[in-house]
């Protein structure tokens, strides 16, 4: 939850300081939807871009909720979880203003040329065009609530306050109201994570929000017409059993939109290269691979579908096999290997992804007890195809020819990079396989590494090697027995 919980930047002080100064200007009052309507259209025709950090949208969600925007129509976004629902979400306010006059002080950031409440239409009356303002950045005019069972309406809309009615003040007093989430962001958009978990009778307090645009507490109706963008998230109603939106509210979000996961390799590894905040180098074959791998868990029969698999699961994948190379530097380092090793991952350390994210995987109920057996079985199809995608068409007899009459090559978590490269000393091919890994002209001996590793366990994956794996770890390449 949360709503105005960051300090608000220092408004310009070229800002006009009363009203009769704003009035000057020539600015005039709109709603929260004339200004996102607006300010979309301006960058629509400037050609610049409105949703920043928004991967893999561009010709499907993001017209529709242009079309939602423009049309000024609450909405509604459904898909499954790690789907970027909320990202989408709270990008919609950086098409606000990046700043909007306020009356001070009004919880209900009430613009001077359009106040709301009893006290501050007083206010404007008395004071005139000396009426001091306030400026409001867009970053506060921004509010969510993930939905919980035990959210109350008090929460949301607000609830009679009892140390105000004991100061004489009656109920049909808006001054006796704690106002909640909703009307605090009044003039800004208001989030609803995860819709269906809010109780039925918290939904229906939304109604009149929604379609009325005035609010009820404690069985009394306040005439407050809140201006603001409702936005809700939900998974679809077929996959989720905690709850469901109720249909009349349903029926008052004006555009419903389903989100997707990432359509193909490339946007997967697009938001793959922008999310994940990596503690050492990955190759961008070992990238793929991990990016492939989601995509095969995703459509994986053993995988329950309706859960989804989140665009995180890849992201963490990569986080993982980042933090493998780094600590494989770190303990070759305390061994005291001779050379420092930078921390370059390879495709030997995404084994250590299937147990640590399976948490991150709704299984089939037949799959019990199975869990690493078919990750590990989807994350090896993975390797096998970006092989084949990358390496198609090589002649890699090179790389078979190092196990011949019984030779072999050993890798594995702890083995150095140098210790590798020694191992397998000059092979024929291996400067057509390191550019087509896009490991450049003069690899680094970690990312030379990294490819032979590859090719080595991609040889095995299409049977043109053996492999085995000692009880010390280390995995071993030879030829076929």
């Amino acid at each position: 939850m949360s709503v105005h919980t960051q300090v608000s930047p220092v408004p310009p002080a070229e800002l006009p300081g009363t009203l009769g100064a704003l009035r000057a200007t020539g600015h005039h009052y709109r709603t929260v939807k004339q200004e996102l309507r607006d300010n979309l259209l301006v960058r629509m025709r400037a050609g610049e871009e409105r949703f920043p950090g928004i991967v893999g949208y561009e010709d499907t969600v993001l017209p529709e909720v242009e079309r939602a925007l423009l049309a000024g129509h609450d909405m509604v976004l459904l898909g499954e979880r790690g789907q970027g629902k909320t990202r989408l979400i709270r990008s919609l306010g950086g098409l606000l203003d990046e700043w909007t006059p306020v009356i001070p002080g009004s919880v209900l950031n009430e613009h001077p040329m359009h106040p709301l409440t009893p006290a501050s239409r007083a206010l404007v009356d008395s004071a005139g065009d000396d009426l001091p303002i306030g400026w409001l950045h867009r970053s506060m005019r921004y509010g969510e609530k993930l939905a919980t069972p035990d959210t109350s309406v008090g929460d949301l809309i607000g609830d009679v306050d009892p140390v105000r009615l004991a100061q004489g003040r009656t109920l049909g007093d808006p001054e006796t109201i704690h106002f909640g989430l909703v009307p605090r962001t009044n003039r800004g958009v208001f989030a609803v994570n995860e819709l269906p978990d809010l109780a039925e009778r918290i939904q229906v307090a939304l109604l009149n929000v929604l379609e009325e645009r005035d609010i009820q507490v404690r069985g009394y109706q306040l005439r407050l017409p809140l201006d603001l963008l409702l936005v809700a998230s939900a998974n679809p109603e077929d996959y989720t059993n905690r709850g469901r939106i109720i249909t009349p509210l349903k029926d008052r979000f004006g555009a419903e939109i389903r989100t997707h996961y990432p359509l193909d390799l490339e946007l997967e590894l697009a938001l793959i290269r922008q999310e994940a905040e990596l503690v050492a180098g990955v190759p961008e074959h070992v990238l793929e691979v991990l990016a492939r791998f989601a995509r095969e868990v995703r459509e994986s029969p053993s995988v329950d579908p309706r859960s989804g698999v989140s665009a995180r699961f890849a992201i963490a994948a990569a986080e993982t096999v980042a933090a493998a190379a780094l600590r494989r530097s770190g303990l070759l380092a305390a061994a005291g290997s001779g050379s420092v090793e930078a921390a370059v991952a390879r495709v030997g350390d995404a084994a250590s992804v299937t147990s640590t994210l399976r948490g991150k995987v709704e299984f089939e109920s037949g799959e019990e007890g199975r869990e690493i057996e078919v990750l590990g079985h989807l994350l090896r199809t993975a390797t096998a195809e970006t092989f084949r995608a990358r390496l198609a068409g090589l002649d890699l007899s090179g790389f078979t020819a190092l196990v011949a009459e019984g030779a072999v090559v050993e890798t594995g978590e702890l083995v150095s990079s140098a210790e590798l490269l020694r191992q397998v000393g000059t092979v024929p091919g291996l400067a057509k396989v390191l550019d087509r890994l896009g490991l450049g002209d003069a690899p680094s001996p970690e990312e030379a590494a990294a490819g032979i590793e590859f090719v080595l366990e991609g040889l095995h994956l299409t049977r043109r090697l053996g492999k085995d794996v000692t009880e010390s770890g280390r995995t071993v390449y030879g030829g076929r027995g």
